[in-house]
């Protein structure tokens, strides 16, 4: 998708907030371009999050070149069984690729681990589980990987961040048996209500991307109605999930202000108080 098709500025926040999931490096413009974007409606910090070995040292890369941004690192969790099973039809980004069975597996996290230790990244993920693209002969390997990042999360005091597509009773029964970083977010939360407030007890952050706008997503809307304000996080996961109206056309931080003012509707809060909320969970979920 070309920036031509990307959606105008919407009115900027009059306080400014965080976007807690991004991936700078698969949008369309460079990322300077794409801060002052989203510094003019006053989306003034984003988490940019690292996918796999050569997207995550971007990551830090990025976060160490601009103060405004802060790295995640991790294997993704379909990331996983690709590298021990290999990948014969090149769906990541890295093109076809060999079995490399799990000493591969463990020289990518230990990759991961050094990025853990840099200062300026402030979280490993997206880590976790995702029965959506990774079929059953896959789940042994993201499971090892999720618990692998879940200690590299603890050892280096960094917030543990979630990829949980299909999988919400095997990653909160894996959180609960490793027993979870002090500081846990669920990106792009997708349980529902009862698995809010189950997140909830457990002091998890739960943080709400552009889906939340959509017709069909209403248990979203129930779950974010529950949430707690202090645990409620907002974000883009763009270029992906961008909100209605724009459904389908190439998202970026600066439409974080959509997503948000969706929110406070749910919540029944003004934006301003939610967006102050938000400012200061995600300052505290990343250590910031």
């Amino acid at each position: 998708m070309s920036s031509k098709d990307a959606p105008p500025l919407p009115e900027p926040l009059r306080v400014p907030v965080a976007d807690s999931h991004t991936h700078l490096d698969m949008q369309d413009v460079t990322v300077e371009e794409g801060l002052a974007r989203a510094s003019a409606v006053n989306v003034t910090t984003v988490i940019q999050v690292g996918c796999d070995v050569a997207g995550s040292r971007w990551a830090a890369e990025t976060a160490a070149a601009h103060a405004n941004v802060h790295a995640a690192v991790a294997l993704h969790p379909n990331e996983a069984p690709r590298i021990v099973h290999g990948d014969p039809d090149g769906r990541s980004r890295q093109g076809a690729r060999e079995a490399g069975g799990r000493a591969a597996l463990h020289e990518a996290l230990a990759e991961i681990d050094a990025l853990a230790a840099l200062d300026h990244v402030r979280g490993v993920g997206e880590t976790g589980l995702d029965c959506f693209r990774t079929g059953p002969e896959g789940m042994a390997a993201q499971e090892e990987s999720f618990r692998a990042h879940i200690e590299i999360a603890k050892r280096h005091g960094k917030a543990l961040v979630i990829h949980d597509r299909e999988a919400h009773a095997d990653v909160l029964r894996i959180l609960a048996d490793a027993g979870a970083p002090e500081r846990t977010v669920f990106h792009c939360y997708s349980g529902d209500a009862d698995m809010a407030r189950i997140c909830a007890d457990a002091g998890y952050f739960m943080s709400f991307a552009g889906n939340v706008t959509f017709k069909n997503a209403q248990p979203l809307r129930d779950a974010l109605a529950v949430a707690p304000m202090e645990l409620v996080l907002v974000e883009t996961d763009a270029p992906f999930l961008t909100p209605a109206p724009y459904r389908g056309r190439p998202n970026a931080p600066y439409l974080i202000p959509v997503t948000l003012r969706a929110m406070a509707e749910v919540k029944g809060v003004d934006e301003d108080t939610l967006a102050s909320a938000i400012s200061d969970n995600t300052a505290r979920a990343f250590d910031y």
